[in-house]
């Protein structure tokens, strides 16, 4: 995706920044011409689509805080300081602060250039990544699927972007239930094999000779595993299930693929809810050529009023397939589910938020029950810890509006009406939990 990259000079002598316009148009660049920072700063935007060339020495804002203002706004903006003679050593506090280089009057046009087509290229592939981020972050498929806006949630979808991007294996791990094969899946849409295939495979529960024989043959019946997933991901669930021998073999063909790597391999570990790592359990130089990368999932408790959230998702969803209504939560059942620890994470709540529904259907049942149900089939039941009462109040109201917003397809009227907020309130509300009008108007 290309750009057309514009130049914004800035400096207050008329003459210099109509030479500097003049040339640089002459080498095919647009550009704006400000006669002050303050002016340059209303015009420059956090995806300003260029670059920056301003004089370090103006009256009013000079460049040092116009430049100290610019990295704030976008840190990754190249610009490039003019600087008088003797002024090297502000120069090079400029560069500490974020500036992308600096010229020294008087100067070659020539190396200016050369300078700003540097600064220009560098510009356009930090808008690239950003454009691609924002597509694959923000696109339908898999990656909305990771539902949730809590800090957590938002580090694992910048971590799945990032890695997804790079080359190298990854290990995921974390408690079971949190959603680790998703990951996996996420990890291969929003990379470079996106096309190729995507082949998983569980480690579980089967001898030495069968698992040597699926993953690199020979196998009568079935292709190899690793012949299936050339150039694309193969995905290893239950990774530390693999006895000594099977781990030698696969960190050999893993050695013979060399950098960077033909066939990706995600390997997934349930060993943390265990009180072991997969680092007990596996040879070590096969550990650190899978963990070079390394995703560890959140676990449901952490994760605030996501729980909410899912919840609601997970019962409307329910409540869909079985007929009925989904329930609607009191503020003592919402403050339940936000107090059970989930030991069973994504998986138990989707059992709870499902028979919710049912429950709901037949007018009987209550959270409060289902939440200590597995006390009555062995299990632990799920006791509570006292939290700040403020941190239920707030997931509980962020969760109405949410749910209400949802219902009336964003229109605020109707959202008014029902919650009996006056318009001011409500939109200091929406803002204060990251609740925006156009994404409930597709709905």
């Amino acid at each position: 995706m290309a750009h057309a990259m514009k130049i914004a000079i800035v400096d207050d002598e008329k003459d210099m920044r109509q030479s500097i316009s003049q040339w640089l148009a002459l080498s095919g660049y647009d550009t704006d011409v400000f006669p002050s920072a303050e002016e340059a700063l209303r015009g420059i935007a956090p995806d300003y689509p260029g670059i920056v060339i301003s004089d370090i020495k103006m009256p009013g804002m000079d460049g040092m805080a116009f430049l100290k203002r610019l990295m704030s706004v976008d840190s990754a903006l190249p610009v490039i300081m003019i600087t008088g003679h003797g002024d090297v050593p502000m120069a090079v506090e400029a560069m500490q602060v974020g500036a992308f280089d600096f010229l020294e009057k008087p100067f070659d046009p020539d190396k200016m250039t050369d300078l700003a087509k540097r600064a220009a290229n560098h510009r356009r592939l930090t808008l690239d990544n950003r454009a691609l981020r924002r597509e694959l972050a923000g696109g339908a498929g898999i990656m909305k699927k990771l539902i949730g806006s809590s800090p957590v949630m938002e580090r694992l979808r910048e971590d799945i972007l990032d890695l997804g991007q790079a080359d190298g294996h990854v290990l995921i791990d974390g408690e079971t239930g949190t959603g680790k094969t998703l990951t996996a899946h996420a990890l291969h849409a929003v990379g470079a094999r996106a096309r190729q295939k995507f082949v998983l495979f569980s480690c579980a529960g089967q001898d030495e000779a069968t698992l040597t024989a699926r993953l690199f043959g020979p196998s009568e019946s079935e292709i190899p595993l690793i012949e299936q997933a050339r150039g694309g991901t193969l995905v290893l669930e239950d990774v530390d299930a693999l006895p000594v021998s099977v781990q030698a073999r696969l960190l050999g063909w893993i050695n013979e693929q060399g950098t960077p790597a033909e066939t990706r391999v995600v390997a997934i570990s349930n060993l943390s809810q265990q009180g072991k790592t997969c680092e007990d359990v596996l040879r070590p130089d096969l550990y650190y050529r899978l963990a070079a990368m390394k995703i560890t999932l959140p676990p449901l408790r952490t994760r605030g009023e996501d729980i909410l959230t899912l919840f609601t998702r997970f019962a409307e969803q329910a409540a869909e397939d079985y007929g009925g209504e989904a329930p609607e939560l009191s503020a003592q059942e919402a403050a339940q589910l936000l107090q059970a620890p989930w030991p069973g994470n994504i998986r138990q709540l989707i059992n709870v938020a499902e028979r919710a529904a049912m429950q709901n259907r037949r007018g009987t049942g209550t959270i409060s029950s289902l939440l200590m149900a597995g006390e009555d089939d062995g299990e632990p039941g799920m006791t509570t810890e006292g939290k700040p009462l403020k941190e239920y109040v707030e997931a509980f109201e962020r969760m109405l509006i949410d749910n209400t917003m949802r219902r009336h397809r964003g229109s605020i009227v109707a959202v008014m009406d029902e919650l009996c907020l006056p318009r001011r309130t409500l939109n200091e509300k929406m803002a204060k939990y990251g609740l925006t009008r156009a994404d409930y108007l597709a709905g």
